[in-house]
């Protein structure tokens, strides 16, 4: 789906770029956008023998702004289809503790320290339909995108995912589709990642896992060429 998504992309930009001005059902823009997204989170640290397993739960919410470039084709009757790319990654939170353990039989199996994480959005790719619904329009997306994580851990590191989403908006627009506002809510798919690293033969009978969701409310405002 990512790489779909990608060369239709791709193709709008390019079509947006070689029509002429004003070939009405065409067009390219940029957004600006600020908001607010929660994302809650859960480890599952690994079982080893003689040490208790721990589950640890975040939640973030925070503000966000930022902005994206989009390519779309646009009928008289307000209708559109179009891709929005986000060409900024996006900061889904941070966070860092202290662990301290001595209830492991071997010292190298409690796995204490400082520990450190973050994550964040790269690529955020959307295709979208605008619906008329009078002087307004109904806004219906589909998101894809990467989440890359970066990690100080004692024993282990997690990897990255590919993870999509749905969008639902209202919004309004000018007469000409040129100039437009719109509040939005994605709702993205929950990920889990497995940890790799931890090779103490015997001892470890499952990895480090963390399972995650994200949510964002946004208001948007575009101008278009």
């Amino acid at each position: 789906m990512k790489k779909l998504i990608s060369v239709l992309g791709a193709s709008f930009i390019w079509i947006a770029l070689i029509a002429p001005a004003n070939s009405g059902p065409v067009g390219i823009g940029v957004t600006l956008q600020t908001g607010k997204y929660e994302t809650s989170g859960t480890e599952t640290e690994k079982t080893v023998t003689g040490v208790t397993s721990e589950t640890t739960s975040k939640t973030l919410e925070e503000t966000f702004m930022g902005g994206s470039v989009y390519a779309e084709f646009r009928t008289d009757n307000g209708w559109a289809l179009g891709v929005d790319y986000v060409p900024m990654n996006i900061d889904l939170g941070s966070g860092k503790r202290t662990d301290a353990s001595t209830g492991a039989d071997v010292a190298s199996e409690a796995d204490t320290g400082d520990r450190s994480a973050s994550a964040e959005i790269d690529g955020l790719t959307t295709i979208y339909a605008h619906i008329p619904i009078g002087p307004l329009y109904v806004l219906l997306g589909y998101h894809s995108a990467d989440v890359t994580t970066s990690e100080t851990l004692q024993t282990s590191s997690y990897g990255n995912a590919s993870i999509n989403g749905t969008q639902i908006g209202l919004g309004m627009k000018s007469e000409d589709s040129r100039m437009r506002a719109q509040f939005s809510y994605s709702d993205f798919d929950n990920i889990s990642l497995t940890a790799t690293g931890n090779t103490i033969t015997g001892a470890v009978t499952s990895q480090n896992k963390i399972t995650a969701d994200a949510d964002a409310y946004a208001f948007t405002i575009a101008f278009g060429f």
